[in-house]
């Protein structure tokens, strides 16, 4: 039979060469419907029932849910579409052209992760030929790298269903089953300036957020106190100061001080909650000195992520991999998937050493065991459900 799509070389390399960085810079943030289109393509080709869902206040930025197969259950192979922003003098090679070198893809998303969709793809057309007892649905998702929008519009629409869900971030082909949250926050003091030769003209932010920087490392050192986890190297919950600007000038009172910093907390940790004991330990400190608090993130934040290890599809990762399951310091779609109802794994080819760098690479050593991985895990969770139900 001739191939309804091309051969995975030809499917990541059109990949590439379509650009669909998502940034929250304005200059470098792109749509990611052409990258969907081809998606939808050659999915319709494989006989899969596309739909593309438009991420409302987003213009260009949609979803795709491909479905092959009825019925409640299957397996979800998830991906996101977007690349980050790139710094082309530091490339060897055209970003948008994949490149071969030794055992080696360069280009820009070949790891992170565009690279992945043409492998479950492959899986797919290899299954040909199967009879689906239960779906397999393909997604792929916008704004990853941004700001999650294209996951956050998944889960307010409650689709897709799965039993299972497989999201192909670079693992190095190792099964990810936790990973820690991300939180980044903005804490903003407004004060009164004044001649600097007199304190009591003005109210001093900078001196605030002096006080206040204090009370939130001792908080740090509380939560690190409290939570520990040891499926992490890093076991505790982080929180780093990585902003700070305030005044004008070295004789005026400081009118307004502002800190930006993250905090990455453990599975059981709740971002609201932490947000609200942030501002219970600092509001009374901008209340003693006059001084307005203006406390808001500046993204909504990705929860930690853990599936139980004793789940089904953590059991079977690990036998198809030969690795047992373990967490990981970056955030994923993983936590939304997971909200939807589904058992959810993070499992892909590629290192995330290689993601957001130059000369990003995807080792050829990968696509095979990664594609004999997929074609596993569909025929498990998709083909034969029903054959074990019978034998019940």
């Amino acid at each position: 039979m001739q191939r309804p799509i091309p051969e995975i070389r030809d499917m990541l390399a059109t990949l590439i060469a379509t650009p669909s960085i998502s940034s929250v810079s304005p200059q470098w943030d792109q749509s990611n419907e052409v990258v969907v289109s081809q998606l939808a393509q050659w999915l319709s080709a494989l006989d899969f029932r596309v739909e593309t869902m438009a991420v409302p206040g987003a213009p260009g930025k949609y979803n795709l849910i491909a479905t092959r197969g009825e019925g409640p259950g299957g397996l979800v192979l998830s991906g996101h579409t977007d690349t980050v922003p790139f710094d082309e003098h530091r490339w060897q090679t055209d970003p948008f052209t994949l490149s071969e070198r030794g055992d080696r893809w360069y280009g820009l998303g070949t790891c992170d992760m565009k690279g992945f969709f043409p492998l479950a793809l492959e899986a797919a057309w290899r299954a040909r030929d199967a009879a689906f007892s239960e779906p397999l649905v393909i997604l792929a998702t916008a704004d990853e790298e941004s700001a999650m929008g294209g996951a956050r519009e998944l889960v307010r629409a409650g689709r897709p269903r799965g039993r299972y869900a497989v999201i192909g971030e670079p693992t190095e082909i190792r099964p990810v089953r936790l990973h820690k949250g991300i939180m980044m926050e903005r804490l903003r003091l407004e004060g009164r300036s004044g001649h600097s030769s007199d304190p009591s003209l003005g109210r001093n932010a900078l001196e605030g957020m002096n006080a206040v920087l204090t009370e939130i490392l001792a908080l740090r050192g509380e939560l690190q106190k409290q939570y520990q986890h040891p499926g992490f190297r890093v076991d505790v919950p982080t929180l780093n100061p990585g902003h700070i600007h305030g005044g004008d000038n070295p004789n005026r009172i400081c009118a307004d001080c502002e800190l930006h910093f993250d905090l990455r907390p453990l599975p059981g940790m709740d971002i609201s909650e932490l947000r609200r004991l942030i501002l219970e330990r600092v509001a009374p400190i901008a209340r003693a000195r006059e001084l307005e608090c203006i406390f808001e993130p500046l993204f909504d934040g990705v929860p930690p992520f853990e599936q139980a290890e004793s789940s089904k599809l953590v059991s079977l990762c690990e036998q198809m991999t030969g690795h047992r399951a373990e967490g990981v310091a970056f955030a994923t779609e993983a936590p939304f998937l997971q909200s939807l109802g589904m058992e959810t794994l993070v499992l892909g080819p590629g290192s995330i050493d290689q993601a957001h760098q130059p000369d990003e690479f995807l080792a050829l050593s990968q696509i095979e065991p990664m594609v004999g991985i997929l074609s596993g895990l569909i025929q498990r969770c998709c083909v034969e459900p029903g054959e074990e139900r019978a034998g019940d």
